[in-house]
């Protein structure tokens, strides 16, 4: 099974994501919202720690298409149902589907992308060359539907996407509640490549999720520029699941 490792850390206060004016674009920078969007684990086993974040980002309606390869699922189990209902507070249709081969997997994404039923299609896909996520791009340009893939942390080379994310987790926020739960999730978000926002490439985004607002606030001392030194508390090896062995 695969876990987002989220230890406790120490409590500091957050607050909203704020850029410079002039920029091109501002976080998440469209994700979820058009185009196509790669989010890439760092290491092995950051693919829980993946698809928190990515529903994180997203604000579905009305329905989403999830498609995988079987192989990638045997490797990575898939999302709990629980973990939906974590990040959304909206009823969503999902649609699931499991095929074997990368192919049938850009088919099955490419034509969710020309239903224009779909709020947002969903890949994770074990790779993709820069013929087959042009194909997509242009889908989603023509269509209107966005596209996430979420792919293992392999992924690198060119690619027609319009950014590359590259994600693991962090040691969660401290609970106030009770200090041996676990708080707050935490991401490292690094912007690898970002066509609207050229400028912003290799940004490292410390990033926490608010479960009253249902979005992400970014951690003081990533705005500050510099990152504090966290105190591991004593309910480290703690976990967090987003996804659960097939």
């Amino acid at each position: 099974m695969t876990e987002a490792s989220l230890i406790s850390g120490r409590l500091e206060p957050s607050r909203a994501l704020l850029f410079r004016r002039g920029e091109e674009a501002i976080f998440p920078f469209g994700l979820g919202q058009k185009g196509l969007h790669e989010c890439v684990e760092k290491k092995h086993g950051d693919m829980s720690a993946l698809t928190g974040f990515v529903l994180a980002n997203i604000k579905p309606k009305n329905a989403i298409l999830w498609v995988r390869q079987h192989k990638f699922m045997q490797e990575h189990g898939v999302i709990f149902p629980s973990g939906f209902e974590l990040f959304s507070r909206d009823k969503t249709h999902k649609l699931h589907v499991t095929v074997s081969k990368s192919m049938d997997a850009l088919w099955a994404i490419e034509e969710g992308i020309k239903s224009r039923t779909l709020d947002i299609v969903i890949g994770e896909l074990e790779d993709a060359d820069f013929t087959a996520t042009r194909r997509l791009k242009l889908a989603s340009a023509r269509y209107g539907t966005p596209v996430v893939l979420l792919m293992p942390y392999t992924r690198g080379g060119i690619s027609a996407c319009d950014a590359r994310w590259r994600i693991n987790a962090q040691p969660s926020a401290l609970n106030s509640y009770d200090a041996k739960a676990l708080g707050a999730p935490r991401w490292r978000a690094v912007l690898e490549r970002c066509r609207s926002a050229p400028r912003q490439s290799g940004e490292v985004f410390e990033l926490e999720y608010d479960d009253e607002a249902l979005s992400l606030r970014v951690l003081p001392c990533m705005a500050a520029g510099s990152v504090a030194p966290r105190e591991i508390s004593a309910i480290a090896g703690k976990t967090i699941n987003f996804r659960e062995t097939a």
